[in-house]
């Protein structure tokens, strides 16, 4: 007997091409939640339905249901937005969110605390200047990553690649119109068609970054789909195509694990959108519906093989991958501070810890947007460049970023500066421990050994999250955190600096003075015994704190 479809199969089947019943659950005034099933369709539209875990015992006990709040994530292919955009999401943020801006680790912003009643006019707002919110969440291609840097010619050629690649795949729908633009033809699917995704769309969400080297700030090999930028003397020779990565696991199920995608061929630039659709068609069709912990492409290739994969992927396109180009990553952070470009124009990038804007913060960057000069770009590490900027307007540029304290003399410490952390609480349903809140201090108290240990000026990747799902990659982090219960986290060890190995499990459901203890002789061993040049992943895994982790599914041991 075939085995069920998930819940979630169910809801999307019936949901009339993402209509269910959210255009009426908006405006019941009796609740500030929606109804669950369309809670599940509404991810796709771009939002989530969260609530204050701070508040949730609290409101229990005086029998009100819970502070529901809802998350709103942009999709901004390649992280890029215009003055007049930012402006605008900075003053929603403000007067229908929790006054702050949280950019994320796929180059994008969030934001949080929009109440139900407020919801459509946040969306509508956000298409009126030209942005969208559709396929930034849920089963479909989320929000196409890119290296964000505009200084080469061959960085804006390849961004006009996944900005195209972006819009490709955006869903067909024309729910979204409906419900949050006023279109009459709300409740009416009858002329809806998706011909990429189907009725039921993907088996899970997909996810779809572009590098070029030799920087890997966008973590390809965490993708499920990644192109790695071929050029030869700045001249696009095409792309390598790898595949089956992704970071998300469940704790407790050892056929469920981070992964690394897999190099699998080279294609042209002209083949790119084919290679794309090719893929995500391919998952479509044979991604397991029955499990959503094992729906992800990376179980897909595992439970079937990658020359089978290779094989499907090849039939559908009607031509054979070329062999892969070679290439070269020598680091996955950004470069902080001023990058000169081509033309008099000049690109600040600004340190924004843990992807957080407010007050201050937001104040500078609404006096630099104001200017309206070149645009503002998202990181994959949450950081901020202010790109484009004129010579004649860089001094007043920087002048604003040091008045607002976005730019300061010392800078964040290299410990810090190459840290990242999820949300988590209060907002995040997953969450089992704290992480944005909680790696600030985390990071002056492992500072204060790496300063002891002669290191200070050390890059050490730090990756905190608050659940195993990994959305800020910790499993790519030379010292990884993922939460386990409140105040315990899970220690893994020895990821590969520029993103091309994973960590592994060293130390299981501590406390923070459990970390310490831990992390201190080795750092103090590290300090001593390294040799020129080396990491401290790669120093751990030398010294056999951990085992060299090759795929996922080796993840679990311990060294």
């Amino acid at each position: 007997m075939a085995e069920q479809e998930s819940e979630v199969e169910r809801i999307k089947a019936a949901s009339r091409y993402l209509r269910g019943t959210i255009h009426s659950g908006l405006q019941d005034p009796l609740t500030a939640a929606i109804d669950p099933d369309d809670a599940q369709l509404l991810k796709f539209h771009g939002s989530y339905q969260q609530d204050d875990r701070d508040l949730r015992e609290e409101r229990r006990r005086s029998k009100l249901e819970p502070a529901y709040g809802f998350m709103v994530r942009v999709r901004a292919p390649g992280g890029v937005l215009e003055p007049r955009q930012w402006l605008k999401l900075d003053e929603l943020g403000r007067s229908y969110g929790d006054g702050s801006l949280r950019l994320t680790s796929r180059q994008t912003v969030q934001l949080h605390g929009i109440l139900k009643w407020q919801l459509r006019q946040n969306i509508a707002t956000i298409n009126e200047i030209l942005l969208t919110t559709l396929g930034a969440c849920g089963d479909v291609n989320r929000n196409v990553m890119c290296h964000p840097n505009p200084d080469t010619p061959l960085q804006r050629e390849v961004f006009g690649h996944a900005r195209a690649l972006s819009e490709y795949l955006l869903p067909n729908t024309t729910a979204y119109h409906e419900i949050w633009l006023e279109n009459e033809k709300v409740l009416d699917s009858r002329s809806d068609e998706e011909p990429l995704y189907g009725s039921t769309y993907l088996p899970r969400k997909f996810k779809i970054g572009v590098a070029i080297p030799p920087s890997n700030d966008v973590d390809v090999f965490s993708q499920d789909l990644g192109f790695i930028a071929v050029s030869d003397g700045g001249a696009l020779l095409g792309f390598n195509v790898a595949v089956g990565g992704g970071m998300g696991m469940t704790y407790g199920e050892e056929n469920t694990y981070p992964n690394l995608a897999t190099v699998i061929g080279f294609c042209a630039p002209d083949q790119l959108i084919a290679v794309a659709q090719g893929v995500l068609t391919v998952q479509r069709d044979f991604g397991d519906r029955t499990n959503r912990m094992h729906a992800r492409l990376k179980y897909t290739i595992d439970d079937r093989g990658t020359e089978w994969f290779v094989a499907e992927l090849e039939r559908r396109l009607g031509f054979e991958l070329a062999p892969p180009a070679e290439y070269t990553f020598e680091t996955s952070g950004d470069r902080y501070g001023w990058i000169e470009g081509t033309g008099d124009r000049h690109h600040l990038t600004l340190f924004v810890e843990n992807g957080r804007l407010r007050e201050r913060a937001l104040d500078g960057l609404r006096a630099i947007a104001e200017l309206g000069r070149g645009d503002f770009r998202l990181t994959p590490n949450q950081n901020l460049i202010v790109c484009g900027v004129p010579g004649a307007d860089r001094p007043r540029v920087e002048d604003i970023a040091r008045e607002y304290g976005l730019l300061s003399a010392a800078g964040p410490s290299p410990l810090h500066r190459g840290a990242m952390a999820c949300v988590a609480f209060p907002t995040c349903g997953l969450a089992m421990a704290e992480s944005e809140r909680y790696l600030p201090a985390f990071l002056d108290q492992l500072q204060e050994i790496v300063n002891e240990a002669g290191l200070g000026d050390q890059e050490i990747m730090v990756r905190m999250s608050g659940c195993p799902n990994g959305c800020s990659r910790p499993f790519l982090g030379e010292i990884g955190l993922t939460g386990k219960a409140p105040g315990r986290y899970n220690l893994y060890l020895g990821a590969g600096f520029r993103g091309d190995r994973l960590n592994c499990l060293y130390r299981e459901n501590i406390r923070p003075e459990e970390i310490f203890a831990a992390l201190s002789p080795i750092i103090h061993r590290y300090a001593e015994e390294r040799t020129p040049g080396e990491h401290f992943g790669d120093f751990v895994v030398r010294a056999g704190y951990v085992r060299h982790v090759a795929c996922g599914r080796e993840f679990h041991a311990n060294g």
